[in-house]
């Protein structure tokens, strides 16, 4: 009986084997392994290589440039609209548009200063530091990186200055900053509107000035078909001619039209400063008012709801 359980008993198990596929595959797997830990070891180091230790010193150096950065920002700004205010009217415009470009100016020898006291910006280095912040403007802040550029485009493109009288979408005004992010504009309401120069891109813009002190100012009138329409327009070139606003050496102009329920005449003129648009659109109107009560020129009446 033993000896017939010794013949039945487990049988031995063999290993198995390693054919060519697996060990192709345990190959392959070792490899990907292998190349993925040098390109973590290699970003580490090019991470170490970027950055330079930071101490005290680098730190008290880079708020030292950022308030001697605002300052200058800041004298910029206050020196230019103060100056620009007791200089000659025809030099105003001239030192309120180098703002910008000294603006610029700072901004650029400011950060060239602040980045190698943290970053080795050799040829390498800079190329990745280039790199990864165009993919971090892209994804986190590419609203204000299409700001700057549309700022950078629109120095050089010049499709407005620093006091000029603009139209952008609904917003019409002086042109009184130039930021990085956009440009400041006070409007006849005494309001500073924002508009981000990204804006520029898609919305029309109306120059009125275009970098000159003056700028073209239309006054409208209607008299009634009845009414002497030559003596109305002799009436308009007196009242400009007459006006101490008006910039003689630019021309004089009356337009006029046939409406079905007036005949509509436009003034055209330019005051000798386009800052005083609506003073001198204001002084038009009394003179042209004043002279037509005199002579009883007609205004057309109003249309009563069956008549329209």
């Amino acid at each position: 009986m033993a000896r017939g359980l010794s013949k039945v008993g487990p049988r031995a198990i063999k290993p198995p084997v390693l054919n060519a596929t697996m060990a192709a595959a345990l190959i392959a797997l070792l490899t990907v392994g292998s190349a993925r830990a040098q390109e973590s070891e290699a970003a580490a180091e090019a991470l170490d290589t970027l950055f330079k230790p930071v101490g005290f010193t680098v730190v008290l150096q880079a708020c030292l440039a950022g308030l001697v950065a605002y300052g200058l920002l800041f004298v910029i700004r206050s020196t230019a609209n103060g100056l620009s205010e007791k200089v000659p009217r025809r030099f105003r415009l001239i030192i309120k548009q180098s703002v910008p470009f000294l603006k610029g100016l700072v901004l650029i020898f400011s950060i060239g200063y602040v980045l190698p006291l943290f970053l080795n910006l050799t040829g390498s280095n800079l190329l990745a530091l280039t790199g990864t912040i165009a993919v971090a403007l892209g994804f986190a802040f590419k609203d204000y990186a299409s700001s700057i550029i549309a700022g950078v485009v629109n120095l050089f493109e010049g499709p407005f200055r620093m006091g000029d009288r603009v139209q952008i979408g609904e917003h019409y005004g002086e042109v009184v900053d130039y930021g990085l992010r956009g440009l400041l504009i006070q409007t006849p309401d005494d309001n500073a509107v924002t508009i981000p120069h990204n804006t520029t891109w898609t919305n029309p813009i109306s120059n009125a000035n275009s970098g000159q002190l003056e700028a073209q100012v239309v006054t409208e009138f209607y008299f009634s078909h009845e009414a002497d329409i030559e003596l109305a327009v002799e009436i308009l070139y007196q009242a400009a001619y007459s006006s101490r606003f008006t910039q003689l050496k630019l021309p004089v102009r009356v337009v006029v039209s046939e409406e079905t329920w007036a005949t509509h005449l436009k003034l055209r003129a330019y005051p000798m400063d386009a800052r005083d648009e609506f003073v001198y659109k204001t002084d038009l109107i009394l003179r042209i008012k004043k002279a037509c009560a005199r002579h009883q020129l007609p205004y057309p009446r109003s249309l009563s709801s069956e008549e329209v």
